[in-house]
């Protein structure tokens, strides 16, 4: 299995708890001023902190880094508030092929 199909996979098999910590944590390294227990997940994070587009694009980099999921620049708008981050990455997952660690 590829790097990629296993970073994929990793995502698909994270629950949301999980995921929601995880953007969490790469918000919090891009902004280390934030305090995750205060973000409101459907609150742009512009709109809550000083997330400017340079935090956006390092967000971008974090979410490939950490999770194996490349946002295009098309996308940047989706990672907006923890909520629209959740709903993108859902939809990524669903459209995924499933994980399976059985050879072909």
């Amino acid at each position: 299995m590829s790097s990629r199909r296993r970073a994929d996979c990793e995502v698909n098999e994270m629950t949301r708890e999980e995921l929601v910590a995880k953007l969490l944590a790469l918000v919090t390294e891009i902004a280390p001023d934030v305090d995750p227990g205060t973000v409101i997940p459907g609150i742009d994070f512009r709109d809550q902190f000083d997330f400017d587009s340079m935090d956006t694009l390092n967000f971008a980099i974090a979410l490939h880094r950490e999770l194996g999921v490349e946002v295009p620049e098309a996308d940047y708008s989706s990672l907006a508030s923890l909520d629209k981050c959740v709903a993108y990455l859902d939809a990524r997952r669903t459209m995924a092929a499933p994980c399976s660690t059985s050879a072909a």
